[in-house]
């Protein structure tokens, strides 16, 4: 944030954030002294906005309260990123995303000035995100899984298996989602299975008649979905297992690669891929 009226705008949305917090804690959250800072505060203050300054231990700065500020504030920083996010979730389609998106590109349309509104137009006149899923789940699936994930609430479905799990019939699982994860084209849910009483792994566009239960668990302390996910995959009997010797260490080949060859495992100087293509 170089821009000295960036860093005005940011410091009063740390103080909508936080309510009350000191001038130390503020100068360290913008990265500036605590002598620039107090100039911002007086920026903020010659425009009009009320604040209340509190000096000893437990002193800080604070918006007057009861003050509330209007609902859209972005910079032009803010407003360029998520109009790359509309692009994002535009390009995966889901359901009835795109009209959603739409909807939202023209609303901050509407109120953004003349030269950002060109710079935004021309972000989706250029930019393409191959992103387009092969097969998407419908909205709600989306919305419902992700609420249950952040509030730790078990969910039932349908679940129809592909052409090789279980010859395609559905079968009723009672599931606690423990995280969401888009890779490869499709979205995937990871959690506790009931009918298998383990984990597992569900493809969300194979989900019929989800409900949400009133039924709360525990997810495992630093559970990371993704990471269980490629591990699933590289593990899985179907289709052709590829492995590879790389002649790099574990390091570069993850910050290179990803989680493109699966499973890496250090060996001395060099590491192995192993990659099992997903169903």
């Amino acid at each position: 944030m170089s821009n000295p009226t960036t860093r005005v705008l940011a410091l009063l949305e740390l103080l909508q954030i936080h309510g009350n917090a000191s001038g130390s804690e503020l100068a360290q959250m913008l990265g500036v002294d605590g002598r620039t800072l107090r100039r911002y505060i007086a920026t903020l203050e010659e425009i009009g906005i009320p604040l209340t300054a509190e000096r000893g231990r437990y002193g800080g700065y604070r918006l007057v309260s009861g003050y509330k500020l209007p609902p859209m504030m972005f910079t032009n920083e803010e407003t360029l990123a998520i109009s790359l996010g509309l692009l994002a979730a535009r390009s995966l389609s889901v359901g009835e995303v795109s009209t959603a998106v739409a909807s939202a590109q023209a609303k901050l349309e509407r109120v953004m000035p003349q030269k950002l509104k060109q710079q935004l137009r021309a972000l989706g006149d250029s930019v393409t995100l191959d992103l387009v899923p092969t097969a998407a789940p419908d909205s709600v699936t989306l919305a419902t899984l992700a609420a249950a994930t952040q509030n730790r609430c078990r969910t039932v479905f349908d679940y129809a298996g592909g052409s090789n799990n279980d010859n395609g019939s559905a079968t009723r699982r009672e599931f606690d989602p423990y995280g969401l994860v888009f890779r490869h084209g499709r979205w995937y849910a990871v959690g506790h299975c009931h009918l298998r009483a383990d984990l597992r792994t569900f493809r969300l566009d194979r989900m019929q008649q989800l409900h949400r239960l009133d039924i709360p668990f525990q997810r495992p302390q630093d559970f990371d979905a993704a990471a269980y996910l490629t591990s699933s995959f590289a593990s899985m009997d179907s289709g052709i297992e590829v492995e590879l010797l790389l002649h790099t260490d574990l390091a570069k080949a993850s910050a290179l690669l990803g989680d493109e060859l699966g499973l890496l495992t250090p060996k001395a100087t060099r590491c192995y891929g192993a990659h099992t293509p997903a169903a």
